[in-house]
């Protein structure tokens, strides 16, 4: 493997959430919540963001801890895929 192959592997985001959704067919809606600090008014501020994420076992449920990985656009909004289900929501 060259050194260009490892490097693109490496560079791939991943993120950590929650399942939201499972309505669709191989697909999950997970959302992420990302907390900073206000630059001038020093509050912490908590900001969510939900992504589509590919599923290709439809193993994820709502409410399961996942991490998902940037992938190739496989839809218009789906540009992440479900890497791996870290705990098991209760149902």
């Amino acid at each position: 493997m060259s050194e260009t192959q490892t490097v693109s592997k490496s560079r791939r985001r991943t993120l950590l959430g929650e399942v939201v959704s499972d309505k669709m067919d191989k697909t999950v809606v997970v959302q992420v919540t990302r907390r900073y600090r206000h630059p001038r008014y020093k509050k912490y501020i908590q900001e969510r963001t939900r992504y589509k994420a590919h599923d290709e076992a439809n193993e994820a449920k709502v409410g399961d801890k996942v991490r998902i990985i940037e992938a190739r656009p496989r839809s218009k909004d789906k540009r992440w895929a479900v890497q791996a289900v870290l705990e098991r929501g209760i149902r």
